[in-house]
Parts: C-alpha cells; structure tokens; sequence
C-alpha cells in the first residue's frame, strides 16, 4: 500500500503567496504615504505660490522710470519663474481702482476727484526664499529702491503658513520612522516564519559539504525576485489608485508631481528587493548558526 504523498523541498523555495501578499501589503502602506506626503509638498507649494508682494510705486513716474524699475526688479533671484515665465505683473493705478471697485461695489470715483490708489508691482516670490526673515529682507531691499513709496505682504499668513508646515513636518517625520520600523520588521517575520520549513535542509546541506554561499544563493535569488514583483504590484495598484481618484475628484489631479511618483515606484521596487535580500540573509544565517537542538 502507497504512503501518503510528500512534496519535494527544493533549496530556496518559501511559500510564495504568503510572502508576496505580506511584501506587497508593507510597500503599499508605504507608497501610499509617500503620495501623501508629493501631494503635501504639491499643496504646500501652490499655497505659497499665492502669497504676493506688491511693490506700491511713487506717483507720477515716467514711463523711462517705470521700465528701468521693472527692469531692477525682473532681475531679482527671489522672483518666482514658473513654466520660464516671471511671476512679476504691473498693475496700474486705474486697474487697482476697477478691481476695488468690482470687487467692493463701492465706486470711490464720485466722490473723490483724485485716484488715491498707486501703480503697483506684484509678484511671487521663488520657494527657496519663502521663509519669513528673507520675505522681510526682500521688502526692506525692495522699499530701498528709488521710486518705491512701500511694500506690503500679508506678514501674519507667511508666518502662519511657516509655523504650521513646521508642526505637519515634525508630525510626519514621527510617522515615517514608526511606519519604516513597522515595514521592516513585517517583512522580516514574513520571510522568516516561510523559511522555517527550510531548516532542517539547510542542515542537511552543511552536513553535505555545501558551502554557506551555495546555500544562500537560492534564497536571496528568490527573494530579491519577490521582493521585486511585490513592489512592482503594489505600484501597480497605487497607480490605480490615482488614476480612479484623479476621476472622480475634481481638481486632484493638480496635486500630482509625476516626476516624483516615477522615483517613488521605482523606489518602491528597489526596496522591496533589498529589505526582502537583508531579511532572507539574517533568516538564512540564524537557521546557519543554529546547532542540530536549537532546531528542534
């Protein structure tokens, strides 16, 4: 009478259902913070992109010394030039009084005889200069200039928007490190609970003669291999994600930086590759290391 049947155990095999769908889960987890945090930086970036300096200009100015202030002024470094074009706008005295009035419904115009309203510049101002002490430092450089009667921003938003970034930066660092600490150590448990059926041939290899790079070799093939496919799933899966969202959200879509979802894919991949690799190897080395009852 036939025994029961027994699958053959091949050096380097671990089951692949398990690891891939607990790989793929952790790297998902991380991507999807990871679009997170493009999209923060993509909101951040549009927030500050709204805060304007207007540079109110002197009355009665020439046309010649219009020109030469806009000319000073387009040069600055602090000027933010989106899509090669200059942030900075001149507005004049007549369009600041429509716009007040549009916007108000009150038309000052009857009775006033003189517009009290000022030519004015208007920019952006470049994202590496955004901090409240360099803001205040262009305005004091800018009212130095000849022709220039102030210069105003909003100085409580600035700052508002600077304190709070602080806070969500802190916040979100917090959670990179409790969320990179959690992925490691699920990946890890995964990848060595699946290589505890593979204990005893391991030993029965070293009895053999086999070195302990043969023995590895297979290992880390297969789960460099997993690690990879996992990544490339769960890109795949956040990438559908995106697409259904962008959809069925209006204005979604702005927030997205594709240039950064590409390095956050491929980064997803290579990750999964090499925490699988570090994973496997320590596994592998503790079952390598393990005397014949330590086994058992």
């Amino acid at each position: 009478m036939a025994g029961p049947s027994r699958t053959k155990k091949t050096l380097g095999y671990f089951k692949f259902g398990s690891v891939l769908f607990s790989t793929t889960l952790s790297l998902f987890i991380v991507g999807l913070f990871g679009i997170i945090l493009i999209q923060a930086k993509s909101l951040t970036k549009m927030i500050r992109e709204n805060v304007e300096i207007q540079v109110f200009l002197d009355k009665n100015l020439s046309e010649d010394q219009l020109k030469d202030l806009q000319k000073n002024i387009s040069t600055r470094p602090f000027i933010l030039i989106k899509a090669d074009t200059s942030s900075l706008r001149f507005i004049s005295d007549e369009e600041a009084a429509a716009t007040f009035i549009q916007s108000t419904g009150e038309d000052f115009t009857k009775f006033l005889e003189d517009n009290p309203l000022r030519d004015s510049f208007v920019f952006s101002v470049a994202e590496e200069f955004q901090s409240s002490e360099q803001i205040n430092e262009i305005a004091t450089e800018l009212e130095a200039l000849p022709g220039v009667f102030e210069v105003s921003y909003m100085t409580d938003l600035v700052d508002s928007i600077n304190k709070n970034l602080l806070k969500v930066s802190l916040v979100m660092g917090g959670f990179i490190l409790i969320l990179i600490i959690t992925v490691v150590m699920l990946i890890n448990n995964t990848i060595r609970l699946a290589l505890f059926s593979q204990r005893f041939l391991i030993r029965s290899m070293q009895l053999v003669g086999a070195t302990r790079g043969f023995i590895r070799k297979p290992f880390l093939f297969r789960a460099f291999f997993f690690g990879m496919l996992a990544g490339l799933v769960a890109s795949g899966i956040l990438f559908g994600l995106i697409q259904y969202t962008q959809a069925n959200i209006e204005g979604f879509a702005m927030l997205q930086n594709f240039e950064l979802m590409l390095i956050l894919f491929g980064g997803l991949v290579l990750i999964g590759g090499i925490l699988s690799v570090l994973s496997t190897l320590r596994a592998v080395n503790k079952y390598l290391n393990m005397s014949l009852d330590e086994l058992y």
